[in-house]
């Protein structure tokens, strides 16, 4: 294992070559993949300590990118990155060998915080306002969103819900 070789799991390019530039400021030598093909082949060469994995891949889930790398090191600290963390994905992705889980946006500072932290914490602080039902509805509206690639009356055909009352919802709550 290259203990300062980080892979970028990611299909952004302009995101991934800027996370290559600030870690390599940093002293890691960094290789971006942008899909789960391009990374098998870099695990054939090459065994990286840190990865930082995007949860949403063209064509396949950044998941299955966490599962193979731990399958080749268990001891490589991977981070997830997601512009879409929903609590099922982040036990997941813990599950399958991630050490930490991050929402976008997330800086190297973030990031390299992360891989120190691999370990957990139990003293991190419990929250003390539980989640409300509103925002549960809207994490799974975008959810399904996401699924459909946006397509509106597909979503409304999942969610169980009329198409003018989803565009109603979006409405008062704007896709960011």
């Amino acid at each position: 294992m290259s203990e300062r070789l980080l892979v970028v799991v990611d299909d952004d390019e302009a995101f991934a070559k800027t996370l290559k530039r600030s870690f390599e400021r940093r002293g890691y030598e960094v290789v971006v993949a942008p899909d789960a093909e391009t990374l098998r082949t870099l695990l054939d060469e090459r065994t990286p300590g840190f990865a930082v994995v995007d949860l949403k891949l063209a064509g396949t889930s950044g998941l299955a990118c966490v599962e193979m790398l731990h399958e080749h090191d268990p001891d490589v600290l991977i981070v997830v990155l997601t512009g879409f963390a929903s609590i099922a994905t982040a036990v997941e992705a813990i599950k399958l060998g991630a050490c930490h889980y991050l929402a976008k946006p997330a800086n190297t500072d973030d990031i390299e915080a992360a891989f120190a932290r691999g370990a957990g914490d139990a003293n991190v602080p419990l929250t003390s306002r539980p989640t409300s039902i509103k925002t549960l509805e809207w994490e799974r509206i975008h959810e399904v969103l996401v699924e459909t690639d946006f397509n509106i009356s597909e979503a409304a055909r999942r969610l169980g819900m009329h198409r003018r009352t989803l565009a109603r919802k979006l409405e008062k709550r704007p896709i960011k």
